[in-house]
């Protein structure tokens, strides 16, 4: 799923309290990295996603039916949801290179959406679909107000996704392209975090020292970000429109 490649690595040593708040509360920010899917953003719910697919195809489905087929879809392993109880084995070279490729991220999640069988023809295209355009998904209550403080303040911002597929248009439809000064995503790079690879990558195109970046995220992989030198805040899980902490960046990089 987006923003959720299991670790390559052990991420770099340090306790919440370096990684997170404290530690980046000591030195300056030039710039903030933000990881997208449980951060930024969160997939709509999964009842809502069933039921869109299927109307794409045609079926009109009543809510027992779409919550019953939405279980077995999540289950199954949804992009932006839970990983997948087991990736059968025809589909394990797609789910390794899943962030790598696009043609991967796709196969590898119409593929876990097929082994479900929901009598609907051409879902397990259709709900991939519904990754790609912003009705799929919900930003947070707190990103616009939180990246719009960072631009006033004069903090570059880029946004570091594990990902398969270009989420600049739906930045775009939710009018905060503006607000971001680079993206980069691992199959456009070809690196994966926890790589610091992507991280330092990230810092090049900002224009800003690593010792002067602060990575938020909510997963191990984007506390990769120490070991390129960067302090990280992680923010605990949040659903579609609950606040998820993420003003608390302000509070590190914003104005003081």
């Amino acid at each position: 799923m987006p923003d959720r490649t299991e670790p390559a690595q052990t991420p770099a040593p340090g306790s919440t309290d370096e990684a997170a708040g404290r530690g980046a509360s000591r030195r300056p920010v030039d710039g903030v990295l933000f990881d997208f899917h449980g951060t930024l953003a969160q997939v709509e719910d999964a009842r809502a996603w069933v039921i869109a697919a299927a109307s794409a195809c045609g079926v009109t489905l009543d809510r027992v039916r779409a919550t019953g087929l939405a279980d077995r879809l999540l289950t199954a392993g949804r992009a932006g949801g839970p990983r997948p109880a087991r990736v059968p084995p025809a589909l394990a070279e797609l789910w390794a290179d899943r962030d790598l490729y696009p043609h991967a991220h796709r196969g590898a999640y119409t593929g876990l959406a097929a082994t479900v069988d929901a009598g609907i023809d051409g879902l397990a295209e259709a709900l991939y679909e519904r990754l790609l355009v912003p009705e799929g998904w919900v930003p947070y209550p707190d990103t616009a107000p939180t990246l719009a403080a960072l631009r006033a303040a004069g903090v570059r911002v880029g946004v570091v996704s594990n990902i398969g597929f270009d989420i600049r248009p739906l930045f775009d439809a939710w009018g905060l392209t503006d607000l971001v000064d680079a993206f980069v995503l691992s199959y456009e790079v070809g690196r994966c975090k926890p790589d610091p690879g992507i991280f330092l990558r990230a810092c090049g195109m900002l224009g800003v020292d690593p010792e002067r970046a602060l990575m938020v995220g909510d997963t191990p992989a984007d506390a990769g970000a120490v070991a390129a030198g960067c302090a990280v805040l992680v923010l605990p899980a949040a659903d579609a429109g609950r606040h998820n902490g993420l003003g608390a960046v302000l509070d590190l990089a914003g104005p003081g």
